[in-house]
C-alpha cells in the first residue's frame, strides 16, 4: 500500500467540514423518526405535513413549477443565446460563486503498469480549498487518447468512491470492499479500467464525503450541507464545480485528445455526467446511466428524494422555479448524449423517465440532431450498470468520439 499524503484524505476532510460535524452525538433514531415522519398538526386541526414529509400543500407547490426558462418556454428564440443565458442561471444558483481559476498542479504517483494500461493516481487542485487524489489511467501506445471523466454513485457507501469504478492497485482493504461493490452493480467489473483497455484515458476522483475525502456517515449528509449553506456556500454546488474543473484538467492533459472527452456515470454519478455536459464546453458527449427523471413526477410520497440526506448532493436551492432536471441537461444540446434507465428502477418512476426523455426528445429535435441523442429503458433491469449495459455505452463512445 503506498504512502499517503497528509495534505488530503481523511484528515483533510474532518478539518476541512469541521470535526464535531463527525464525531458530535446524534439524536436517537426513534427520536428522528418521530421527528422527520411523525404528521404535525396545523392549529386548526389539519395535518400541516403529509407522507414524505411533505407539506399538505405540496400540490400546489409543484403547480407552480412551470419552468420559465427551459427551452420552449423561454422568450429567448436563440439557442446559442438561451444556453448562455440557461447556464449562467444554473452557475448563479451553484451558490458557490465565479468559476476558480487556481492552477491544478498536479503530483504524479502510485503509477503500476497493468495489462494493456498504466494505472497511477494524480493530486491536484480542483478549487482553491483543498487538493485532491484521484486516479488516472492511461493505455499503452504513442496517444494521443480519447478520454472519459468517469464519476462514481453514491449508493450510501461512503469508504469508497473512485474505487467504485476503477480497481483499486494500492490498497487491499478497499479492493474488497470495491469488488462487492463491483459484484452488486458492474457484473463484478472496474468500468474505468474496461475503459482503459479500449483505448481511452480515464480520470475518476472522489466527491466529497467519500474514500480519501470521507468516510462521511449517512445521516451526517444533512447537516454537512446545511454547514455549507451557513458558510455562503453549497455542498451540490462545490460537486458540480469540482466535475467541471475535473473535465479541464483531464482535457488539457498531453496525452489526451482534447476534443474527444466526454463524461460517464451511473447513478449519482449519471446526475453529475449530464450536469457536468451542461456546465463544461470541455466535454463532447455524456452517458449518464440510471439518473434521470421529471422533477414533479419525482417530488411524490413514497419517493427516496423525499428522505433529504443524500439528495442534498444534487440539489442547486432555487433552479426549480427556472429549470427541470432535462432542461438542465440540454444545455450540453446538439452534442451527443445517452440516457439509459431500468424499467424496474425504484428509484425513478416510468413517467418521469417518460417526461424526461420526451423533453430531451424535443430539444435535440428541434436543432435537427435527434440522431445524436441515445434514450433507452431496459425494461428487466433495475438501479444497475450491467456487463450489456457498459457493452453499448462503450461501442457508443466508440462511434461518437
Amino acid at each position: 500500500m503506498a504512502a499517503r499524503d497528509p495534505a488530503v484524505g481523511r484528515r483533510a476532510f474532518v478539518a476541512g467540514t469541521g470535526a464535531a460535524l463527525l464525531t458530535g452525538a446524534v439524536a436517537p433514531a426513534d427520536a428522528r423518526a418521530a421527528a422527520v415522519e411523525g404528521p404535525a398538526a396545523a392549529a386548526d386541526g389539519r395535518t400541516a405535513v403529509v407522507e414524505g414529509p411533505l407539506p399538505d400543500f405540496h400540490p400546489a407547490l409543484r403547480a407552480e413549477l412551470t419552468f420559465p426558462l427551459a427551452w420552449g418556454n423561454s422568450p429567448i428564440r436563440d439557442f446559442r443565446a438561451w444556453r448562455r443565458a440557461a447556464r449562467a442561471k444554473v452557475e448563479e444558483l451553484l451558490v458557490v460563486g465565479s468559476q476558480d481559476r487556481t492552477p491544478y498542479a498536479p503530483e504524479f504517483t502510485d503509477r503500476r503498469r497493468q495489462d494493456g494500461y498504466t494505472s497511477e493516481s494524480v493530486t491536484l487542485s480542483l478549487t482553491r480549498h483543498e487538493r485532491v487524489r484521484a486516479a488516472l489511467l492511461t493505455p499503452d501506445g504513442p496517444g494521443p487518447f480519447p478520454a472519459v471523466l468517469l464519476l462514481h454513485d453514491h449508493g450510501a457507501k461512503f469508504d469508497i468512491g473512485k474505487e467504485k469504478l476503477v480497481r483499486p492497485w494500492y490498497d487491499d482493504t478497499r479492493l474488497a470492499s470495491a469488488q462487492g461493490w463491483s459484484e452488486r452493480y458492474f457484473s463484478g467489473r472496474f468500468v474505468g479500467d474496461e475503459l482503459a483497455r479500449r483505448g481511452y484515458v480515464v480520470l475518476c476522483a472522489d466527491a466529497l464525503g467519500w474514500g480519501d475525502r470521507g468516510p462521511l456517515a449517512y445521516d451526517q449528509q444533512q447537516a454537512l450541507a446545511s454547514n455549507f449553506y451557513n458558510l455562503g456556500s453549497s455542498l451540490a454546488g462545490l460537486m458540480a464545480r469540482e466535475d467541471a474543473r475535473a473535465a479541464g484538467f483531464l482535457a488539457g492533459l498531453d496525452r489526451v485528445d482534447r476534443g474527444r472527452v466526454a463524461a460517464v456515470g451511473f447513478s449519482m454519478g449519471a446526475f453529475r455526467a449530464w450536469q457536468a455536459a451542461a456546465l463544461s464546453d470541455d466535454l463532447a458527449a455524456a452517458a449518464a446511466v440510471c439518473w434521470m427523471t421529471g422533477l414533479k413526477e419525482m417530488m411524490v410520497p413514497g419517493n427516496n428524494t423525499l428522505r433529504g440526506q443524500s439528495s442534498y448532493y444534487m440539489l442547486h436551492p432555487g433552479l426549480p422555479r427556472f429549470l427541470d432536471f432535462p432542461d438542465v441537461a440540454s444545455i450540453a444540446a446538439p452534442r451527443p448524449m445517452l440516457f439509459f434507465d431500468g424499467g424496474l428502477d425504484p428509484l425513478f418512476p416510468a413517467d418521469g423517465v417518460r417526461a424526461a426523455h420526451d423533453r430531451l426528445r424535443a430539444v435535440w429535435r428541434s436543432r435537427h440532431a435527434e440522431e445524436r441523442l441515445h434514450l433507452k429503458s431496459w425494461p428487466d433491469l433495475g438501479h444497475v450498470f450491467v456487463d450489456r449495459m457498459q457493452d453499448e455505452v462503450f461501442s457508443w463512445l466508440d462511434t461518437v468520439l
